[in-house]
């Protein structure tokens, strides 16, 4: 399982790349869309919608399920990977590349400090 050390994860399987201070780009983890098998569709939020921790902004249905993708952070949606739309596919070779799901203006940065460096996650996942 693939867990780049440079990013942070939270509970509900996504992954956090901070850049500029208090924007980030989030995704679904290695172990996420393992996990879920060949995604066929994604559902992603508006740019400008506001979200909070915990939220359910979009849903990832592959040939087994459809999951949720929550937000782990607080914040603004700034951008989304319009690719996927085309090219779900992108999410399983490539989950933390161009599989990426949504960008993000962080509103409170603190909350960064809840979520799981690359070790805790990989932890986590074995657990």
């Amino acid at each position: 399982m693939n867990v780049p050390g440079e990013l942070r994860y939270s509970k509900d399987h996504e992954w956090v790349r901070v850049s500029d201070g208090n924007s980030a780009t989030v995704g679904i983890t290695d172990y996420a869309q393992d996990a879920l098998g060949d995604v066929v569709f994604v559902d992603l939020p508006d740019v400008g919608t506001s979200i909070s921790v915990g939220d359910s902004i979009g849903e990832i249905e592959s040939t087994k399920s459809v999951s949720d993708v929550y937000s782990p952070l607080s914040g603004t949606v700034t951008a989304t990977n319009a690719e996927l739309q085309d090219a779900p596919e992108k999410v399983n070779s490539d989950p933390y590349g161009e599989g990426w799901m949504f960008m993000m203006e962080i509103a409170d940065a603190g909350g960064l400090d809840e979520l799981m460096d690359a070790a805790a996650y990989a932890e986590f996942t074995e657990g």
